[in-house]
């Protein structure tokens, strides 16, 4: 018995629609798995851009509270301090997070007074249904969150 060698060329070279098929959905399967893991990890990391510019910001602040005794007012050209109703509001060095593109945070100053002052990242665009909400930091250091502080801070 001879085979013909065309034919059996021709079946070995291709795919049945069942391989196809079984091969597509175990691909379905896997991104159905890995994509919300992927997600997890970029807002993980959008976050962790924020938390670090809330530092950054806290910095700011301390240095401008060590220059000027107060966090809510500028020193006067003669070098003492501002105690009138004209106090100079103070401008954040980073307003958004992250610095450039497309905003996630926007950062400002949400309460200040001479010896107080707490920071706060409200999430906006993509992060707008984060979790955690806003992010809050007080010149004490005190983390806050909409979330679990734990689980939104040391993450």
């Amino acid at each position: 018995m001879v085979m013909n060698s065309r034919h059996f060329l021709l079946k070995a070279a291709g795919l049945t629609l069942i391989e196809l098929m079984i091969t597509v959905a175990i691909l379905g399967i896997l991104a159905s798995i890995a994509f919300p893991s992927y997600q997890n990890y970029v807002r993980q990391s959008n976050r962790a851009v924020a938390k670090s510019l809330l530092y950054e910001n806290a910095q700011f602040m301390e240095r401008f509270y060590s220059q000027n005794n107060q966090y809510d007012a500028t020193v006067g050209a003669n070098g003492i301090a501002n105690t009138g109703g004209d106090d100079i509001a103070v401008t954040l060095p980073v307003t958004q997070s992250p610095r450039s593109g497309t905003a996630q945070y926007n950062i400002s100053l949400q309460a200040v007074a001479d010896n107080t002052f707490v920071l706060q990242a409200v999430p906006v665009g993509s992060m707008a249904g984060d979790i955690c909400g806003a992010l809050t930091l007080s010149n004490t250091g005190a983390q806050g969150a909409g979330g679990s502080i734990a689980d939104c801070w040391n993450r």
